[in-house]
């Protein structure tokens, strides 16, 4: 018993020693009981340092997986702008265009829009359209005309009338005020017709833009360039400012005033651009130079102003291609032609000045031409042969007589009348040329000295009366 005492005892004693040190160990010295149960509070404690201690390393993990990205993104970023970079530099090397660059044209086009075509084709000095139509208007008529002529033939009730009816016609163009006293310029064909062979206008009137109308006088005409001028009795009227049409240019705005198809449309404005310069047409068998224009010009626009783009008269309307071309009859459209002002205003000048136009070369002949037929027939060389020789003249002072057939002018080869004139009117009057006629089967040179051609409204002056319309002029 005293033994289990001992024993129980002994167990107590080291349960409470147990229970002793177990509790001293937790709060005073741990390191004495590591082999019972202190070991678990050992244990315990040391299992919560170890959490403390942990904490810190996850924090800068967390810290270098953030720089890690930081430092990741930052590296995406600059290849993304160098890859960029280097995309724009090879589109501009290799002429395609870049976002960029489309992006800045986006932004140029919103903020400055494309000139249009009228902006394009202007002068850099050039006036709004508006404002030239107001300072224009005032200078432009309206010009009728009255033809009296007579009709051969008539068919009435009773038959044909074989006595001669005189019958009268009446017709409209335009023209433009060149003077403050009245002096006024329109075409030729306006006042002078040859369609009707009714000749010179018996009667003119002219109808301001403030519808007031007047009496005009023919001063001069030339058919040969087209151009007349007209008188009225009044002053302190607005002219128009001519301008040089040398200094045009093709594809310059140009604006037509005039009145198509009659007074009903008086003041009428069209515009275009200039389509071609010095062009050589024939008109009534005359050759001109003249501005080829797309501004719609239509029947009674004809002795219009053609304007540039700062107001300046630098064309007279004239003509307008409106026959068929082609198989397949398609009309034609937008050809429509202007006299040049530089040209025109030395012809102005001559007639207000002259009645006429000066230093135009003369031979003083009648002709007709030869064809391969006619040669053939009377064995003679095609060419131009002489009517009459007119007395006085160059071609009778030279020598040459009724009967010759000239064949060359100048060392260049001719076959007709234009040819022929073509080539002297390169001279002047005053000019000495020479001409090759066949005579008798005979070849033979000739000089001539050119005289000056004084034709009147058309007519030959004195010494001259030459009304033929197959001469040479």
């Amino acid at each position: 018993m005293s033994d289990n005492y001992n024993d129980k005892d002994t167990y107590s004693s080291d349960k409470g020693s147990y229970q002793t040190e177990y509790y001293s160990d937790k709060y005073n010295d741990i390191s004495r009981n590591e082999d019972n149960m202190g070991s678990y509070t050992y244990t315990s404690e040391n299992s919560s340092d170890s959490r403390k201690k942990k904490k810190p390393h996850l924090a800068l993990k967390c810290i270098a997986a953030a720089l890690a990205l930081v430092i990741l993104g930052t590296g995406i970023v600059q290849v993304y702008k160098f890859l960029n970079n280097t995309r724009d530099e090879l589109a501009e090397f290799s002429g395609s265009p870049s976002k960029t660059v489309l992006k800045q044209q986006e932004e140029v086009k919103e903020d400055e829009p494309l000139p249009s075509l009228i902006e394009l084709a202007s002068r850099t000095d050039a006036k709004p359209l508006p404002d030239i139509v107001d300072s224009i208007m005032p200078s432009v008529v309206g010009v009728a005309s009255t033809f009296e002529f007579e009709q051969q033939q008539s068919f009435s009730m009773w038959g044909w009338n074989s006595t001669p009816q005189t019958q009268q016609l009446r017709g409209t163009g335009t023209g433009f005020i060149i003077s403050d006293d009245g002096y006024i310029v329109t075409n030729a064909h306006v006042v002078y017709d040859v369609d009707y062979n009714a000749g010179e206008a018996i009667e003119v009137s002219v109808l301001f833009s403030d519808e007031t109308e007047h009496e005009a006088s023919i001063v001069a005409y030339d058919p040969d360039t087209d151009i007349a001028v007209l008188k009225v009795d009044e002053t302190g009227l607005k002219p128009a400012v001519l301008g040089d049409s040398d200094e045009l240019r093709v594809g310059e705005l140009v604006i037509a005033v005039g009145n198509p198809l009659g007074f009903d449309l008086f003041g009428t404005v069209t515009s275009g651009i200039v389509s071609a310069l010095n062009r050589k047409i024939d008109i009534n068998e005359k050759k001109m130079n003249l501005i080829q224009t797309d501004a719609a010009i239509n029947s009674g626009n004809s002795g219009g102003p053609l304007l540039n783009s700062c107001g300046q008269v630098i064309g007279i309307n004239s003509a307008k291609m409106s026959s068929s071309y082609s198989s397949s009859l398609a009309s034609v459209e937008g050809l429509c032609f202007a006299i040049p002002m530089k040209e025109a205003k030395v012809i102005i000048d001559d007639l207000i000045n002259y009645r006429y136009v000066t230093g135009r070369p003369q031979i003083g002949i009648n002709t007709n031409d030869i064809s391969e037929a006619q040669s053939r027939y009377f064995d003679i060389p095609v060419g131009v042969l002489v009517r009459t020789v007119q007395a006085g003249s160059a071609a009778d002072i030279a020598g040459i007589e009724v009967g010759d057939v000239i064949i060359d002018i100048e060392g260049e080869p001719v076959t007709t009348a234009q040819e022929l004139n073509e080539i002297k009117n390169q001279h002047k009057a005053g000019d000495t040329i020479t001409l090759t006629v066949c005579r008798n089967d005979k070849d033979i040179k000739i000089k001539v000295t050119l005289q000056e051609k004084k034709t009147i409204n058309g007519k030959q002056a004195a010494p001259f009366n030459d009304d033929s319309k197959i001469s040479e002029n």
